[in-house]
């Protein structure tokens, strides 16, 4: 039983950092556009390319902060 818990342990923190390592953006530059996304992009949340795609498309009606991190990037 404890070698059981302790594989399934293992596989969590395997899965959450490759999942945390995939997402494009720093953790602050994701927070300024994390409302912007699941409003506009909300069926491609799953694809970072996706999302970002979605989000220039709706660029006009970006909050100011997700904004600022496209700009910061020269979009």
């Amino acid at each position: 039983m404890r070698q059981l818990m302790l594989a399934a342990v293992a596989l969590l923190i395997g899965t959450s950092s490759s999942w945390a390592q995939g997402h494009m953006g720093s953790p602050q530059e994701q927070q300024a556009c994390r409302r912007d996304a699941q409003r506009f992009c909300r069926k491609d949340l799953a694809d970072d390319n996706a999302v970002q795609q979605c989000l220039q498309q709706h660029r006009a009606r970006l909050s100011r902060s997700c904004q600022k991190v496209f700009q910061g990037h020269g979009m």
